[in-house]
């Protein structure tokens, strides 16, 4: 079978790797062509255009960068026509995905979601476009189910978040060899995760940074996107205290003890690492002011969408200070505020449905095009 494939972003690329081997396992001929990043291109088959060449962040950075937007719209239905795939497989990506979709379903391709776009966070209206244009969608999120078919009668798959099993497979380090090769102290470190865009990372990073000086018994350590080069973030460290580690943020989770993380993926991904956070968001000034208006969730974290509760502290916007900042990450460095998430923490592993995401949705697109054959 032929399958095209389209993820937007570093986790897109993730989730996009992980389903495409489970896809092989499922479909010994498999033939990929995708848009996504070096994860996916290690799997195997062709990379039309990589994450970081269309990588933008809020509503003034689209209208910045419109005229590009288009081309490369034009240029992956041209594409895919060339290609003429069996499915095509929509990894979140929202803005541009769900224009494709519109046009291929009109063009009697078959058209597959993986991980919803959030539109249980705003815009809930884009429903009636995938209704329309999605044959079937596969939602990685517990509540998302229910959402889709309570409110708009649509049925989709809750197949479980692919982050735990991204997790849990990964190959234990070995800490000492890991703090030697990249220069780390034996302190205990709180990972900086500042996101993965140069607008959010430019935002967040100086003023997670700015704690430093107040812990000294801690080394911060930034954990680097693999988007971003090594001289980006060199303009930020100027304290002898800072560690860089580059495209290993799993690694440096895996021998945390606390984050400053900024609101997205990483939030969750931080929690399953079991590191008691602090989350932050800070965007332009339109732009948040635009996201205040159409966003109606009562936090932004994933972690406290998933359990409908505050887990994790969140400091959006001007809350997002150094005052603000240091008393909650005294907070979660307090013996027993830490127990407390800790049991947050493995209940949110719990209702998140275990192992298996990748290849229950490999399974599901595989034999959905066995029996349409």
């Amino acid at each position: 079978m032929k399958y095209y494939i389209i993820a937007g972003e570093a986790s897109g690329d993730l989730h996009g790797a992980n389903l495409m081997k489970a896809l092989s396992k499922e479909d010994v001929n498999a033939n990929f062509r995708f848009w996504g990043g070096d994860l996916m291109q290690a799997v195997g088959g062709i990379l039309v255009k990589h994450y970081k060449e269309r990588s933008f962040m809020g509503f003034a950075e689209v209208i910045k960068n419109v005229s590009k937007i288009f081309k490369d719209i034009s240029l992956c239905k041209h594409d895919i026509e060339a290609f003429n795939p069996n499915v095509i497989i929509f990894i979140d990506n929202s803005g541009f995905n769900l224009r494709i979709a519109k046009w291929a379903k009109a063009k009697g391709f078959r058209t597959n979601y993986y991980i919803s776009p959030q539109v249980w966070a705003s815009r809930a209206n884009r429903v009636h476009a995938i209704k329309r244009d999605i044959d079937a969608m596969y939602v990685i999120l517990p509540f998302e189910k229910a959402f889709y078919k309570e409110q708009f009668q649509y049925d989709v798959n809750f197949v479980g978040h692919p982050l735990i099993d991204a997790i849990s497979d990964r190959v234990q380090i070995d800490e000492f060899e890991f703090r030697t090769k990249h220069l780390l102290n034996d302190k205990p470190i709180i990972a900086l995760l500042p996101g993965s865009r140069k607008q959010e990372i430019t935002k967040t990073l100086s003023l997670m940074l700015s704690l430093a000086d107040n812990y000294k018994d801690y080394q911060f350590v930034i954990a680097g996107a693999p988007s971003q080069d090594f001289e980006f973030y060199k303009t930020f460290i100027n304290k002898s205290n800072i560690g860089f580690v580059a495209n290993k943020t799993y690694d440096l989770l895996s021998i945390s003890y606390a984050a400053i993380v900024t609101s997205g993926t990483a939030t969750l991904e931080t929690a399953l690492f079991k590191v008691p956070q602090v989350v932050c968001y800070k965007g332009s000034w339109l732009s948040y002011h635009i996201a205040k208006r159409i966003i109606t969730l009562k936090f932004i974290s994933l972690v406290n969408l998933i359990m409908d509760k505050e887990v994790v502290t969140e400091l959006i916007q001007n809350d997002f200070n150094k005052k603000r900042l240091k008393k909650e990450m005294d907070r979660i460095l307090n013996p027993t505020v830490r127990s407390k998430i800790f049991l947050d923490y493995y209940e949110l592993e719990k209702i998140l449905g275990g192992k298996g995401a990748s290849k229950k949705t490999a399974e599901l697109i595989f034999n959905t095009l066995n029996t349409s054959d």
